[in-house]
């Protein structure tokens, strides 16, 4: 079972970007925490960053057959980014947003996400953690779909 994982713009600067948001874990730190966890899982990540919109959307596309499911914090692009919206309901998989701060608890435009009316659930607030959760998540929910 092959799972996506995106990042969207900025995700590259995690660990210096603004810590007492984002935390102090690098991207290179989620992905070794979330290779381990795919490793108990048994299931294969296929993961990508990018400061453009057209290469997630390239990635996504490209990745689609064969994955089960995605799970992507989209950055910037949650509250703006309705072409990487279409991407992910174009693909038909099960879709988990997850978000490293609250973005309910930030600035008014940070609350609304054009991301998940097209995922079938957000993880927000739980930090690096979002992500380990969402990939043991998103397993449970495809086994149970098998």
């Amino acid at each position: 079972m092959k799972i996506l994982v995106i990042y969207g713009p900025n995700l590259n600067l995690l660990g210096k970007r603004d810590p007492a948001h984002y935390g102090t874990r690098t991207l290179s730190d989620i992905n070794d925490a979330l290779a381990r966890k795919a490793s108990e899982l048994k299931v294969e990540l296929a993961t990508l960053q990018s400061n453009s919109e057209g290469t997630l959307i390239d990635f996504i596309q490209e990745q689609t057959d064969g994955a089960a499911g995605i799970i992507i914090n989209p950055g910037a692009l949650t509250h703006y980014g309705l072409s990487l919206r279409d991407a992910l309901a174009d693909t038909g998989l099960p879709v988990i947003e997850v978000h490293l701060s609250n973005i309910h608890a930030r600035e008014r435009w940070r609350t609304k996400s054009v991301i998940a009316p097209v995922a079938r659930g957000q993880i927000s607030g739980l930090g690096w953690r979002g992500f380990l959760a969402a990939l043991d998540l998103l397993v449970q929910l495809l086994e149970e779909n098998d």
